[in-house]
C-alpha cells in the first residue's frame, strides 16, 4: 500500500508519496535505486484461500451553499475457451468500471483520471484538458457529462431562491448514444427505494440523526492510515493501491489509476469510524479483487466477454459491492442505493427546481440536495424540462436482484471469476482459471456471510415473499 498524505489535487505531484514495501526494503538496507520511470503495477504473488468448486454457496460530502437571504435552516453451453490471459499484459487496464467508456490508461490522456465511484455524488469541477486528447473523436464520458459551469450555475440557484433551473454547459457535446442508453428511469424499484428510506427516517427522524448514530466519529489521518492498511494486510494487497487523503472530494472515497497504478481516495471528511471498512470492502474488496481475478481469466477482453456470451457485469458488480458497503453494520441501511434510484426516477419527471423541492422530504441539508440533482440531471442543458441520466440505479437494482437469488448464488465462485454477472457464475466454473484467485477475506467465512445479507434483508423492510414476486424466475 503506498500512502499520501495531506490535501491533494489529482494534478501532476512534484514528489512521489512514500511507498510501503519494496521502498521500506531499501530504506532499511541502506540501498538506493537509481531513480527510473515508474513502468507499470508489480503485482505481489498472489493469496488464495481455499476455494471450494462443490459448494452451491456512504455520506455524501457536504458544502455549505452560498449565505443568502433565502437560506433559513440549511441544512447454452458456453463454448471452449480462446486462450488464456498472460495477467497484467496491459496493466491495471482493468480497473475501468463497468460502465464506463472512459479509458483511464492510455498514454495520449491525462494522469489520474477518476472513473465513476460507487460512492455518493462526485461531482469535480471540469477541466477542458482532462480525459481529453488534442485529436480525440469521442469525449471521455466523466468528462462529457460534468457541466462546466457548475458552480456558476449554483451561484445562481442559491440567489433565486431554489427557483432557477440551471443551464448547464459542456466542454464538448455529449455522446447521443449516451444519453440515449440512459435516457430512461427506471420505476421497477421505486416502492422499496421508497420503503428502505421510510425505515430509515422512521427510526431517526433524520439522514443526519442516523449518520450521527451509527457511523462514529470523524478519524484522523493516522487513524484513517492504520485502518487502511490493516485491511491491506487482510486483503493480500499491501503495496498494490495508493492511497491518497484529501479534503477535495464530495464522495466518501473514488478510485483512479495514476501512473499505471490503482489509486484510492479517501475523503478526510467522510471518513468515519464505523463505516471506513465498508468503504474500502467496496473499492478494494469488491471491484479491486474482481479485477484482479478477471485478468487471470479467458474473457477479460471484450473479444471474450462476447466469445463466451457473457451478460454485463452490471448490476452484479455495483450491487455486490453497495452490498459489502453495510456488510456488519448494525443498521445496514440501503440509504444511498435507494435515495439514488428514488432521484433519478423523480428527475425523470421533473425539472431541476421540481426536484430539488421534492428531495427536501429526505434531505434537508440543501448544498448535498444540489449535488444529488445535478447528478440526476447531468448531460440536460436546459434542466426546467424533465429528464435524467440513469445510470445510478443501478446500485439498488443489483442489490435486490442479489438478494433475491442469495441462497443460490456462490458468491465465492462470483468473486474468483472476476467480472462476471451472477447469472453467469454456473456455466462459466469450468472455464475459469481458479488457481491463482483472491477471494476476499469477508466471503470465507460463508455462513456468517449469508447472515449478514439476511440481517440486511430484515433491516430493509423487505423479505423473500416481496423479492420472489418483484422479480420472478
Amino acid at each position: 500500500m503506498v500512502l499520501d498524505s495531506g490535501r491533494q489535487s489529482f494534478r501532476r505531484r512534484e514528489q512521489q508519496p512514500d511507498v510501503f514495501g519494496a521502498g521500506l526494503q531499501q530504506r532499511r538496507s541502506g540501498k538506493k535505486e537509481a531513480s527510473r520511470p515508474y513502468e507499470g503495477l508489480r503485482v505481489p504473488p498472489f493469496f488464495s484461500p481455499s476455494l471450494s468448486l462443490d459448494s452451491d454457496s456512504s455520506s455524501p460530502g457536504q458544502r455549505a451553499p452560498p449565505k443568502t437571504k433565502c437560506l433559513q435552516n440549511p441544512e447454452p453451453q458456453v463454448p471452449p475457451p480462446v486462450g488464456l490471459c498472460p495477467a497484467f499484459q496491459n496493466p491495471c487496464s482493468w480497473m475501468r468500471r463497468s460502465e464506463s467508456i472512459c479509458a483511464v490508461n492510455r498514454r495520449d490522456r491525462a494522469r489520474g483520471q477518476i472513473r465513476s465511484a460507487a460512492s455518493l455524488p462526485h461531482l469535480p469541477k471540469a477541466k477542458a484538458d482532462r480525459c481529453i486528447g488534442a485529436k480525440r473523436k469521442s469525449p471521455c464520458l466523466l468528462v462529457a457529462l460534468r457541466p462546466v459551469n457548475v458552480d456558476k450555475e449554483r451561484e445562481k440557484f442559491f440567489g433565486a431562491c431554489y427557483a432557477y433551473n440551471p443551464q448547464f454547459e459542456y466542454a464538448e457535446p455529449v455522446p447521443e448514444a449516451v444519453l440515449e442508453k440512459y435516457k430512461e428511469a427506471s420505476g421497477q424499484f421505486i416502492s422499496q427505494a421508497i420503503g428502505i428510506i421510510d425505515a430509515v427516517l422512521e427510526k431517526y427522524s433524520t439522514y443526519e440523526n442516523f449518520e450521527a448514530s451509527n457511523g462514529g466519529k470523524l478519524l484522523s489521518k493516522c487513524q484513517i492510515w492504520s485502518i487502511v492498511r490493516k485491511y491491506m494486510q487482510k486483503e493480500g494487497c499491501s503495496g498494490e493501491v495508493v492511497v491518497q487523503l484529501t479534503e477535495d472530494l464530495l464522495s466518501q472515497a473514488v478510485m483512479m489509476v495514476e501512473n499505471s497504478r490503482p489509486t484510492l481516495a479517501i475523503n478526510l471528511s467522510g471518513a468515519r469510524q464505523n463505516w471506513l471498512e465498508g468503504m474500502l470492502r467496496h473499492e478494494i474488496g469488491t471491484h479491486y479483487i474482481r479485477g484482479v481475478n478477471n485478468a487471470h481469466q479467458p474473457w477479460h477482453s471484450s473479444e471474450g466477454r462476447q466469445h463466451y456470451g457473457l451478460k454485463p457485469a452490471n448490476p452484479t458488480e455495483e450491487g455486490l459491492a453497495s452490498l459489502h458497503s453495510v456488510l456488519f453494520r448494525k443498521q445496514p441501511f440501503l440509504w444511498r442505493a435507494a435515495l439514488l434510484y428514488y432521484t433519478v426516477y423523480r428527475a425523470s419527471h421533473m425539472s431541476f427546481c421540481e426536484l430539488f423541492h421534492d428531495l427536501e422530504r429526505y434531505v434537508q441539508d440543501p448544498g448535498v440536495r444540489w449535488e444529488y440533482c445535478v447528478r440526476a440531471k447531468r448531460g440536460q442543458t436546459d434542466t426546467s424540462e424533465p429528464g435524467c441520466f440513469s445510470k445510478d440505479q443501478v446500485y439498488l437494482d443489483g442489490i435486490l436482484r442479489i438478494l433475491r437469488h442469495r441462497q443460490t448464488i456462490n458468491f465465492q465462485l462470483l468473486a474468483a471469476l472476476g467480472k462476471v454477472s451472477y447469472e453467469d457464475v454456473s456455466n462459466l466454473q469450468k472455464y475459469g482459471v481458479l488457481e491463482k484467485a483472491r477471494i476476499p477475506h469477508f466471503m470465507q467465512d460463508l455462513e456468517r456471510y449469508m447472515q449478514q445479507l439476511n440481517h440486511i434483508v430484515a433491516t430493509n423492510c423487505l423479505s423473500d415473499e416481496e423479492l420472489e414476486q418483484l422479480l420472478p424466475e
